[in-house]
């Protein structure tokens, strides 16, 4: 066991906690959110998945869902306007614009027919019913 202190973040968190305004961040450029920044939560009952997935200050129009077998991929696209009325300037920006993305499996297929998603305040809910499997086995007959 080793009681040496990791060199890697000792000084980022001394400057990131104790002097904040040490570092000056750029007005535009901040990193888009990571796909982990997609929050989920998945609900399995016997006929069907129910997805949330948080997706804030998005339109509608602008998430984007794919389901293929039991892969679900979710994109949205994010988009920064900048207003500024006659006597102002801007000090610092942190919204951005760009694409991020979330694919995860299910256990079981998606019956891709029925599936629905439904957007209200911020939140994405998918209600993915499980594909049946076929009607029964058949038994061969062997010549």
């Amino acid at each position: 066991m080793s009681s040496l202190i990791p060199r890697g973040n000792l000084f980022d968190d001394f400057f990131r906690d104790v002097v904040p305004g040490f570092y000056v961040k750029p007005l535009h450029g901040d990193p888009l959110p990571s796909p982990a920044q997609i929050r989920i939560d998945v609900k399995e009952t016997d006929k069907d998945y129910t997805v949330h997935a948080e997706v804030p200050g998005v339109s509608k129009d602008d998430i984007h869902v794919s389901l293929d077998g039991n892969i679900v991929t979710l994109q949205a696209e994010i988009k920064q306007e900048d207003s500024t009325g006659k006597d102002q300037k801007v000090l610092r920006s942190e919204r951005y614009f760009g694409q991020v993305s979330r694919s995860f499996q299910l256990p079981v297929d998606v019956d891709v027919a029925e599936a629905s998603a439904k957007y209200d305040n911020g939140v994405l809910t998918l209600s993915l019913p499980k594909k049946q499997p076929a009607s029964g086995a058949r038994k061969l007959k062997i010549d």
